[in-house]
């Protein structure tokens, strides 16, 4: 870890020594605004450009929080579980679990249509089964009655228990040991992507408002003495809530699918959640602030977090140790190399079959922006970060769903 001191910004804690310029100019912009927590802003290994705030960034502020430093993926985050299973008991070929997830799960953008799938939803009849629906949905009805604009076509119901797209993906796994995890990587869906462009956007308005000069105008701020403010935290604290629920749909829907092909699956008590595309209201040095996770877990001491590669890479379940530095935290997966034109621009699907070689996944140009080679080396990534996590467990997917 280094830490950048230039005058007139807070200091910049950054774990990667090779950052793209960009990046760098959106860290320095963060670090000149005045709300900055003292201590200033922390980089991840895994950090690259991203809107207004880096991806792989920890922001810690007092008196405001910047939406689109949340970002609109609000909730994103993992899933793991890992089951009774061992390499010998999976069949000879996965073609047909991994068709079985792929029509379980719905993919891509877009959300679940009647009559689709085992978990067809039916909103109502979770509200009453299970108090945390009801919840979610009642917390649904006042949020959109404040707010019309966030009634969306794709609304929660229709959303919950869907992967959606981009880098989103489900995995089966083996460890070190070759015992078979679960694995999946998805967030808040259309709803959440709602939220944070409607809040963003009422952001910039304020800053227009009362005349606010900023070096990068997607790091508009509300502040805390503000209704929107209030109105901000609370829909981002139900979004959040919604992306965990929503990966725990899925999470029951692919451990079906593999039940159903092998009847003897059981899951263990070594299951890990968490967020890496969030804020909340934490302490550190003494100071309480909204601390805003954008492409980074939470790694406190003792904490289990979830750090993937990328498809044919591998994975990572670790321990925090509570580094102070980072703020408790450290990187939510390998990073980009590559932004997504440039590597269908870099690389062929002929790139994509080698390198993921012995994987079962889909193979063709859909996913070939996603393909290893676009990521940074996530050998390297853990190596930039062993004072923030110890490796509890090493993952190797043998089979990769992936959104639309």
């Amino acid at each position: 870890m280094k830490v950048i001191h230039e005058e007139g910004r807070h200091p910049i804690h950054l774990w990667s020594d090779g950052i793209e310029d960009g990046a760098l100019a959106q860290l320095k912009n963060v670090a000149t605004l005045p709300f900055l927590h003292p201590h200033g802003v922390a980089a991840m290994p895994d950090v690259h450009w991203g809107i207004g705030a880096t991806v792989g960034s920890v922001i810690a502020t007092q008196g405001a929080i910047i939406p689109a430093a949340v970002g609109v993926d609000i909730g994103c985050g993992m899933n793991a579980v890992r089951t009774n299973l061992v390499a010998s008991n999976l069949p000879d070929s996965l073609a047909e679990l991994r068709h079985s997830i792929e029509r379980g799960v719905p993919l891509g953008t877009g959300g679940r249509q009647a009559g689709t799938g085992s978990l067809t939803p039916c909103w109502k009849a979770w509200i009453r089964t299970n108090v945390v629906d009801s919840s979610l949905h009642s917390r649904y009805i006042a949020l959109t009655g404040k707010h019309p604009k966030l009634q969306t076509r794709n609304n929660p119901a229709s959303q919950l228990g869907t992967l959606g797209s981009g880098n989103h993906f489900i995995e089966v796994c083996l460890d070190e040991e070759q015992r078979v995890w679960l694995m999946l990587h998805s967030g808040s869906r259309g709803v959440g992507n709602l939220i944070g462009r409607h809040f963003i956007e009422k952001a910039k308005l304020a800053m227009e408002k009362y005349f606010i000069t900023l070096p990068d105008k997607d790091l508009a701020y509300l502040a805390d003495d503000t209704q929107d403010h209030r109105d901000y935290v609370e829909a981002v604290l139900w979004a959040q809530d919604y992306a965990a629920y929503n990966r725990l749909v899925m999470m029951a829907e692919v451990f079906r699918c593999l039940k159903h092909a092998l009847p003897q699956a059981e899951i263990t008590d070594e299951a890990i959640s968490c967020h890496h595309n969030y804020v909340e209201r934490e302490t550190h040095f003494g100071k309480t602030c909204w601390l805003t996770r954008k492409g980074a877990i939470r790694a406190r001491s003792g904490d289990l977090g979830i750090i993937p590669g990328s498809m044919g890479t591998k994975s990572y379940i670790v321990r925090g140790l509570g580094n102070p530095a980072s703020y408790h935290s450290c990187s939510h997966g390998a990073g980009r190399m590559y932004g997504r034109k440039a590597a269908r621009e870099r690389f062929t699907v002929e790139d994509l079959r080698l390198q993921t070689e012995g994987v079962e996944c889909r193979k063709d140009d859909a996913v070939l922006d996603e393909l290893p080679s676009a990521y940074k080396d996530i050998d390297k990534v853990m190596e930039d970060q062993k004072d923030l996590v110890e490796v509890v467990h090493t993952l190797k997917q043998v089979l990769c769903v992936k959104g639309d």
